[in-house]
Order: C-alpha cells, then structure tokens, then sequence
C-alpha cells in the first residue's frame, strides 16, 4: 500500500503543476462552467482515450496519458464546483484554487486508500482499458444523476462519482509509466 500511495503522489504532482501552470495562463475562468458541461469534457476526454486505444491508426501523434490528467484536473475542478457553486466571473487566485485542488486530492486518496486496502489492490491486475470502460461507466451515471437534478434514490451522489474517475485515472497512470 506504501508502494500505491507514492504513486498515487507522483501521479498528482504532474497532474497539479498542469493545473497551477494553467491557472496562471487562465486564470479561473473554469469556475463559470456548470457541472453538466464539466462532465462532457470528462466524456470528451475518455471517448478520445478509448479511440486511441481502439484505433491502430492517428492522425494526431498523441498518447493518452495527457488525456487522463484531463480527467483528473477536469473531476477536481467538479468537485470544487459541487463545493463552491458557479459563479458568473472568475473569483479564485491560483493560491485559493490549489488549496482547493489539494483538499479534494486529499479526500480522493483517502477514499483510494480505503477502497484500496478493502480490495486488495485489484486495479493492478486490471487493463488500462477496463479502467476507462469504468470512468465511462461512471460519466454515464452522472449524466444521468444531472438529468435527474442531481436526485438519486439508492446510488452514491455525483461526487463520489468524480472521485472514483480521478481514482481510476490514476491508477492507469500508474500502469502507463511502468
């Protein structure tokens, strides 16, 4: 578990410092997006790694990892939508939002941590593929978690959702650098 947990934090960084370089070109101009369209750029990202993944042929020379920091930076960004709100104008320094990316990591790796030690580390005899089916599975369910405004009657909240994408986003990263 040690061996997961410092993978986990080297997967991150890289997908953190992406974040605070963009911040610094953009600023937060992500915070006016609602969640359905935080979604959608999640589900652009995935469709665009299972093609990759599918397709032996590209046209445009790239791999897949940076589509995964997508997924994670996208899922983070959700969660401190879910937590903040919209806004109609970018209200957060680069410092504000870090700080916010850093909670929500930290709560996500809990919640891997624990789901990791009760599944004893099955994601590493799992494919990269299978772990995008998943994040498409789970992008499935928030959308329509979001058609039904946000109500669900047995199911775990959108949140935990995005969590789990961010987990499984990691967990191939970890895959594609061996």
């Amino acid at each position: 578990m040690q061996e997961t947990s410092k993978q986990y934090d080297t997967v991150i960084e890289e997908c953190r410092s992406l974040f605070i370089k963009k911040m610094s070109d953009y600023g937060s101009a992500w915070r006016i997006l609602r969640l359905p369209s935080l979604t959608d750029q999640i589900f652009i990202k995935a469709q665009r790694i299972r093609q990759l993944q599918e397709n032996e042929v590209r046209k445009i020379d790239e791999g897949v990892t940076p589509e995964f920091v997508g997924i994670i930076n996208y899922a983070i960004m959700a969660l401190i939508q879910l937590e903040k709100g919209i806004v109609e104008n970018p209200d957060l320094s680069t410092e504000e939002a870090t700080v916010l990316y850093d909670k929500h990591v930290h709560v996500t790796k809990e919640l891997m941590l624990n789901k990791n030690h009760d599944y004893g580390e099955a994601w590493r005899d799992m494919r990269v593929s299978s772990l995008t089916d998943l994040i498409l599975q789970k992008l499935l369910r928030v959308k329509q978690i979001e058609d039904n405004k946000g109500k669900t009657i047995v199911s775990e909240g959108i949140d935990a959702n995005y969590q789990d994408m961010i987990n499984y986003a990691v967990f191939a990263m970890i895959h594609l650098a061996k």
